[in-house]
């Protein structure tokens, strides 16, 4: 059981690697498109409304993807169910927004948001017909498939919204990307997963779970509002060119964060529950996930961080110069993300969707706090409090992972800091060794180049069992 599990988590997480790795690549690409055809009120304009899309995406999935995934053996009935309760409740949230949509532009001062809200608002409205097959995916871990869905859907929407922006079409090919992502993502899921859903409706299988549920329903609008408070806040405080700046910078801090956090969130929770009760056990998979963790985060977080501004100028040009300084700072609570991940999946797994619940909320609450008190100091200063305060509240999710597995701190300081050490001096190390290279296009390639290198040599040098449990994996691969 033991070596399957093992196995089973290192195919997850190599699928999870490739599918993420080929996501942001094409994000990436998508990105420098978009940035250098479209303006930064261009992205103020969709960016305030994300935080709308997302909380609705929220209600109407209600916390039942994790509770399915959470479930032994989940059945037909229990995919039915919560496939029509989400569809029936997103047919109603989405009612409510669109006539809720010239209030929301009333609050951002910008008149066009009311159409633009309306259209943008169906995404959720879509996806509300592929939770279920999502949740069937990610419980039995088709990884491989979930890749392959997310690549073609990326494809077919990021192309399209380059076509609209070459015809002009500006803010609305922000809009037109993200609806017709979900629909395509929707298509791939219906295409592999077996399961189809019933016309009987039976929400038995809902309420049993909605207890569990709930907490995670919570939790979810909870991070939704701390991961886009400064949007929001942006948007009603500052010009939405300002915000849209903002916007473009989280927007890559996010593809890179999410390279790590979207690979280790595809096996985390499956991976916990399949190790059963026993804290050992638990304490063993764990800390091996918060390696790898460590391993991958550090190194792409502060390297964004070091190459911020020869990217942004060569990607999407000088107009994005005003975002530099705000990524950079982003990439660097961003390092620490991936970590909330596991953190958060231990909770879940655990069963302890109240801990997921209040942990978050009491972070939402501090971070409204520290940020409105913190308004008047400008933008650039409200993001480093912002930043700060993200990393230091990982000290509450590890009292809390002591209690239920038994992690110590001197357990997670072991894991994680000589990985943090290490990035951090290998950054600076590049940093002098390339700052008499006057050509942008020469200094990012150095850069990346010789970081790389530098870190490897070093990993190699302290004899990180990790990496060459990675590369003794990526061989054996090759080999089959």
């Amino acid at each position: 059981m033991g070596d399957n599990l093992k196995e089973r988590t290192a195919k997850g997480l190599f699928w999870g690697m490739l599918n993420n790795g080929t996501t942001q690549v094409l994000n990436i690409l998508i990105g420098i498109f978009l940035g250098r055809l479209l303006s930064p009120e261009d992205y103020g304009m969709v960016g305030v409304l994300t935080i709308f899309t997302v909380i609705a995406g929220n209600l109407q999935s209600s916390g039942f993807t994790q509770a399915l995934v959470n479930m032994k053996a989940p059945t037909g009935r229990d995919y039915n169910s919560v496939f029509w309760f989400n569809t029936l409740s997103s047919v109603t949230i989405y009612a409510i927004l669109f006539l809720l949509a010239p209030l929301i532009a009333k609050f951002f001062h910008e008149p066009r948001l009311v159409s633009v809200s309306r259209f943008v608002f169906l995404s959720f409205l879509i996806s509300s017909f592929g939770i279920a097959h999502n949740a069937y995916m990610l419980k039995n871990m088709m990884n491989r498939e979930i890749a392959i869905v997310g690549f073609v859907a990326l494809v077919v929407s990021g192309l399209t919204g380059i076509g609209m922006a070459l015809r002009g079409w500006a803010y609305w090919s922000l809009a037109a990307q993200q609806v017709i992502y979900i629909a395509a993502l929707n298509l791939g899921r219906y295409y592999y997963v077996p399961w189809r859903p019933q016309l009987k409706t039976d929400f038995g299988p809902v309420r049993q779970m909605f207890s569990f549920s709930v907490k995670i329903l919570v939790t979810n609008i909870i991070n939704t509002l701390s991961q886009h408070l400064l949007t929001f806040v942006f948007g009603r405080l500052f010009p939405i060119h300002a915000v849209g700046n903002y916007s473009q910078a989280n927007n890559w801090n996010s593809k890179a964060n999410l390279f790590v956090s979207g690979t280790i969130g595809q096996v985390a929770q499956p991976v916990m529950v399949a190790a059963g009760n026993d804290r050992e056990r638990q304490q063993r998979v764990f800390r091996k996930l918060l390696r790898f963790t460590a391993l991958l985060s550090f190194p792409v977080m502060l390297g964004l961080t070091l190459v911020g501004r020869e990217f942004i100028v060569l990607a999407i040009g000088e107009k994005w110069i005003e975002s530099v300084g705000l990524l950079q700072v982003l990439c660097v609570g961003g390092a620490f993300l991936p970590l909330y991940t596991l953190y958060q999946n231990l909770a879940i797994s655990s069963g302890r969707s109240d801990i997921y619940m209040w942990c978050n909320l009491a972070q939402i609450a501090l971070q409204i706090a520290l940020v409105l008190a913190f308004s008047s100091r400008g933008m650039s200063v409200m993001v480093g409090v912002y930043t700060a305060f993200t990393i230091l509240w990982l000290a509450v999710w590890q009292w809390f992972a002591r209690r239920l597995i038994g992690l110590r701190y001197r357990d997670v300081a072991l894991d994680v800091v000589p990985f943090f050490l290490i990035a951090a001096a290998t950054m600076g190390l590049t940093w002098l060794l390339t700052r008499w290279i006057s050509n942008d296009v020469l200094l990012l390639i150095a850069r990346v180049a010789l970081a790389a290198a530098i870190y490897l040599a070093m990993l190699k040098m302290s004899r990180a069992a990790i990496l060459d449990e990675c590369l003794n994996f990526l061989i054996k691969k090759k080999t089959i």
